[in-house]
C-alpha cells in the first residue's frame, strides 16, 4: 500500500522473515531438471526448491553451433530472455518456422508448442534466463519429430 499499511492475507499475519524474499545464489542453481539434448538447463526457483506457488525459473546454456532436441513444456507458458549470444528458435509440428532473438530480447513460448533452440554462433555461448507458469519443470522431448529441411523465416519485433 502506498501509505505503508501492512496487508494481511486471509486474516492471518505472515512471518515475512521466513516467508518473504528468497535469494538463490548462482552457485545454488541445480541441474536437477528433465534433460533436453543439447541444452544445459538449471533450476533456481521452483515449488520444491524454494516454495514458489506459481512459477519456475532458471537458466539454460547452449554451446556454440549446438541445437536442442525438439520438445515442449506441456501446459506451461514460457518466457525466455536472451542474456548473451544470439538465439534461433524453430517451432511448429515439423519445426517449420524460425525466428531470431539477440541479447536483451525475449521469446514467449505458448503451452504445447513444439520448439527447438539453436545457437547459430560458432564461437559464442548462448545463455538465457527462463520463467515458466508452473512450479515444476515439465519437458516433453519429441524424439520422433522430423523437422522440415528448410523452415520459413518469420520476422518479428
Amino acid at each position: 500500500m502506498p501509505d505503508g499499511t501492512i496487508v494481511k492475507g486471509a486474516g492471518s499475519a505472515k512471518d515475512w522473515r521466513t516467508q518473504g524474499i528468497r535469494h538463490v545464489p548462482a552457485a545454488q542453481k541445480s541441474c536437477d531438471t528433465p534433460e533436453t539434448l543439447g541444452m544445459n538447463r538449471q533450476v533456481a526457483i521452483s515449488g520444491s526448491r524454494t516454495g514458489s506457488s506459481a512459477l519456475w525459473a532458471g537458466t539454460n546454456r547452449i554451446e556454440p553451433s549446438a541445437k536442442t532436441g525438439p520438445h515442449h513444456h506441456g501446459g506451461l507458458e514460457s518466457v525466455i530472455y536472451v542474456i548473451s549470444g544470439t538465439a534461433h528458435m524453430r517451432w511448429g509440428d515439423k519445426l517449420e518456422f524460425i525466428t531470431e532473438a539477440k541479447a536483451g530480447d525475449f521469446f514467449l513460448v505458448p503451452p504445447y508448442v513444439p520448439h527447438q533452440e539453436i545457437n547459430p554462433s560458432a564461437t559464442e555461448v548462448l545463455h538465457c534466463a527462463l520463467v515458466r507458469s508452473g512450479t515444476e519443470e515439465v519437458v516433453v522431448n519429441l524424439t520422433n519429430l522430423v523437422p522440415v529441411p528448410k523452415p520459413e523465416w518469420i520476422q518479428q519485433g
